[in-house]
């Protein structure tokens, strides 16, 4: 495949990276701060856009930074695959600013500044993740990911978020540092480069199967941001943060970066032939179909609705990593589609939670009979979100739910259709109850014969959720819009199942 040269991908990871000198200067003027913030975000999504004609085109973007060692440099390159991740951030990073405004000035939130610089630093980090064309570059991006959130994470500075912030910290610098790091270096003493190939660099490669697994398990876990279990713990902890922060953590940034990284180790270091071959994908197969039940069982115990969703998005992760992992075409191809998907159902959901927070300062399940009568575009969107995660039609979620199932028995892995089929019913059992109490049961102030007000919270609240919980809709009817994004998905899929 030819590989252009392009400072788009270079242009695209510094757009929001030069905006935080301005967003810091402007500290004292929140409109044009955040002006500031809205600027970044359209021209870091009007960057990723303008590359899709040539991906579209059977084409690659590449520019090479400095060269670090022999085979080792700092470079990116735009893929159909990286592309994909890349629009589904810089747009959301757009409709999160939004959100992101309204909820912060709603709360009054202190040091809105240094939140909106670290924010748009998060979002260079991400671009970064997603255009690097070796894991060298990966590894560096991800790790200024890690550092860049912290401050995110403990944001207000009590005793509870900095020791969240701590585990936050431990789980992934810790993880990645020790375990991602060596494997790194081992994986370039056999092969000599770094670079993301289609068959996999260790192809070919002269390595015992014991090492091998050992470098797959190192690789997998080392990523924690994935959020596989046991490395999951953080997760939960970092839902200390102001909202805004949890839907960048679960829907933007952080755990799609896990993904991404998993998705890109797993196809571009060892790929399919060699992962086959030795049996590399079986246990990642299990973690990850443990981590989709476990998770969702815990979740239908969790009474505060921001961890509740926590939980479900250790189990969402797993769906990726086991589509990875299934090696069938429809599998990683369910796996690709459902970084995506899983990216608007999950921030939808998100920022209802943050929404009824501001709107009747309400945080926990039990709380929310007959929330649906004041607030009903919030949880309508809610609703729409559900069905998603579910796995219903018409939102996004079924198709990618779908391709799994389809992958899984391509692959005659049937023990883990029923896996996928059960988890649905448990993703059922925890978010339709919270639909049924806010539009079937009546109100802690129900009074027979009274009208309830429509009592949303503010509209630069409620709008974003709503455009996301739309696009939810729009990308399960029509799987490759705006722009055939989706095919994008498959055509990075084939280049890898395929080897070229």
């Amino acid at each position: 495949m030819e590989t252009l040269f392009s400072l788009k991908p270079l242009l695209a990871v510094l757009v929001s990276l030069a905006a935080t000198p301005l967003i810091v200067a402007s500290g004292k003027r929140p409109n044009m701060r955040e002006g500031w913030t809205f600027v970044a975000a359209f021209l870091k999504c009007g960057i990723v856009l303008s590359m899709i004609p040539a991906i579209l085109d059977g084409k690659q973007l590449g520019i090479t930074i400095a060269q670090v060692f022999p085979g080792v440099s700092i470079a990116f390159r735009v893929d159909a695959l990286g592309l994909l991740f890349a629009v589904v951030a810089s747009c959301l990073w757009i409709i999160t600013a939004m959100y992101t405004m309204g909820y912060m000035r709603a709360e009054k939130e202190h040091s809105q500044t240094r939140f909106f610089t670290f924010f748009a630093i998060a979002l260079s980090s991400t671009i970064g993740v997603a255009f690097s064309a070796n894991l060298f570059t990966l590894y560096l991006f991800y790790e200024v990911l890690s550092f860049s959130t912290y401050p995110l994470v403990t944001h207000h500075q009590d005793r509870e978020s900095r020791v969240s912030g701590r585990k936050y910290l431990g789980y992934l610098a810790g993880s990645s540092i020790g375990l991602a790091l060596p494997a790194m270096i081992i994986v370039y003493s056999i092969t000599g480069t770094l670079e993301f190939t289609p068959q996999g660099i260790l192809s070919g490669a002269t390595a015992s199967p014991g090492l091998l697994f050992a470098l797959v398990l190192m690789l997998v876990f080392g990523f924690a941001k994935v959020g596989l279990m046991p490395l999951h713990a953080w997760l939960p902890a970092a839902m200390v943060a102001p909202t805004p922060v949890s839907a960048l953590l679960h829907a933007v940034a952080v755990v799609k970066v896990g993904a991404f990284s998993v998705f890109r180790v797993l196809t571009g270091i060892f790929g399919v032939d060699v992962l086959a071959a030795n049996g590399l994908n079986v246990p990642i197969m299990y973690i990850a179909g443990f981590t989709l039940l476990a998770a969702s069982l815990i979740a239908m115990s969790q009474d505060n609705l921001k961890r509740r969703l926590a939980f479900s998005t250790i189990s969402q992760l797993a769906y990726i990593a086991l589509g990875a992992s299934l090696l069938a075409p429809s599998a990683l191809l369910g796996g690709a589609l459902h970084i995506a998907n899983h990216a608007f159902m999950k921030i939808t959901l998100f920022f209802c939670a943050g929404a009824i927070f501001i709107g009747h300062h309400k945080k926990n399940v039990s709380e929310l009979d007959g929330i649906g009568y004041k607030m009903p575009f919030t949880m309508g969107a809610f609703t729409i979100g559900s069905m998603g995660m579910v796995g219903l039609p018409p939102v996004a979620g079924f198709i990618s739910k779908w391709y799994l199932c389809l992958g899984s028995i391509e692959a005659k892995e049937f023990t883990f259709l029923i896996v996928l089929l059960i988890s649905s019913l448990l993703n059922a059992a925890y978010f339709f109850p919270i639909v049924y109490r806010a539009f079937f049961r009546k109100p802690a102030d129900w009074v027979p014969g009274k009208k309830y007000s429509m009592a949303e919270a503010p509209a630069l609240l409620v709008v974003p959720l709503c455009i996301t919980a739309l696009y939810s809709i729009v990308l399960g009817i029509i799987p490759d819009f705006p722009l055939n994004i989706m095919e994008l998905a498959q055509t990075a899929v084939m280049q890898i199942t395929q080897g070229g």
